[in-house]
């Protein structure tokens, strides 16, 4: 962002900033207005929204501009959000539009981006080195929050194994937390979990979200990742260094700015599999295959289609069945899988590096 913000004409101080508490801080708020005073900044940025930098940024006339890039996240249902000075990107559609509706006029549609120079510079001409990867977290920790719901009845039980499995099935659309008010007050005894008081969140929203999207994200990714192994060859780059299967090399982390970047060029089958939380939205990790020159095979997401096509840019599976087809055709198909990463690579550069989303939001 910074070489983006250099790159487009604009000038900037960088505030050292550790959001320990990022709704309310006093120390924070006294830093922050003796540096806008200093500086006079005409806007100040941040990645992922802050309640605390609003509310400073309210007081002293600043315009606040903020990207968010995860999801779930809570803060954007801070009251905070409605605070004239506040511009705040986020990279869902479909949860843009239920701000849009609800009528709140500080939230808008911005998707991810790719630093497609320095992407290049790094990936260079390497050539192929894994036929299918994947890049991230499985969510297999210790103690994550839907492990440590012990005592639930087994009614609760059974729902949930239900609503999981059902929306395991289902690309496209989340209806977990339209289904939670059953179960509400079991779930909330088993981990009590409560709203924000400057938030509007729901408890539906935070044991959907934060709870049972996550699980099932970690189920779907391994039931994903098993079924691949029983037939090609899968190097998995995650934190859980102890995860194994047949067939299988897990590499540990990927370093995101020097290794990533190589991993994703190296394979000839990046696969995307969304976190449950995002609704409609294209993760970071696509933006980052595709400015990487990979070849991105992923799950449905609404969004892809206003700026990407289908088989041209990048290819999407709506099944295991589907995925387990797609993976043995592009492999076979080696000249056609490398135009769709071409494509997708330069469409990125044409149209969603960060020097495109800085003339955005700054322009």
């Amino acid at each position: 962002m910074k070489d983006a913000l250099r790159a487009e004409g604009h000038t900037f101080a960088c505030f050292p900033f550790s959001n320990k508490d990022a709704r309310r801080d006093a120390e924070l708020e006294e830093d922050l207005t003796d540096a806008l005073r200093k500086e006079t900044p005409d806007a100040v940025f941040s990645f992922n929204y802050f309640p605390v930098i609003s509310n400073v940024c309210k007081k002293e006339d600043v315009r606040y501009i903020s990207w968010i890039y995860d999801s779930p996240y809570v803060l954007l249902y801070s009251y905070t959000v409605i605070n004239p000075c506040n511009t705040i990107y986020i990279f869902d559609k479909e949860l843009y539009l239920e701000f849009h509706k609800a009528g709140i006029g500080t939230v808008h549609y911005m998707p991810m981006a790719a630093n497609t120079a320095r992407l290049d510079q790094t990936t260079g001409s390497a050539a192929f080195l894994y036929d299918v990867s994947f890049v991230g977290s499985l969510y297999t920790e210790e103690h994550n929050f839907f492990d440590r719901m012990t005592g639930l009845s087994d009614y609760t039980k059974g729902y949930l194994d239900a609503i999981m499995s059902a929306q395991m099935k289902i690309q496209g659309y989340n209806f977990i937390q339209e289904s939670l008010s059953p179960i509400m007050d079991d779930l909330y005894r088993a981990l009590p979990m409560d709203p924000n008081p400057d938030g509007v969140e729901s408890k539906e929203y935070l044991y959907a979200q934060y709870v049972i999207n996550r699980k099932i994200t970690g189920l779907e990714r391994q039931e994903l990742i098993r079924a691949v192994t029983e037939r090609f060859s899968f190097d998995l780059f995650t934190p859980n260094k102890n995860y194994t299967l047949p067939n299988l090399t897990n590499h540990g982390p990927a370093d995101y700015y020097r290794e990533m970047p190589l991993v994703f060029h190296c394979s000839r089958i990046n696969l995307n599999i969304s976190l449950r939380s995002i609704k409609s939205g294209i993760p970071l990790r696509a933006f980052d295959i595709m400015g990487s020159g990979g070849f991105l095979l992923t799950n449905f997401q609404a969004d892809f289609l206003d700026d990407f096509v289908p088989g041209e840019d990048f290819v999407y599976y709506e099944s295991k069945e589907d995925l387990l087809r797609k993976i043995e055709y592009y492999l076979l198909h080696e000249d056609e899988r490398i135009a769709i990463a071409a494509n997708g690579h330069d469409k990125v550069a044409a149209g969603h590096t960060f020097r495109h989303r800085v003339r955005e939001m700054f322009g």
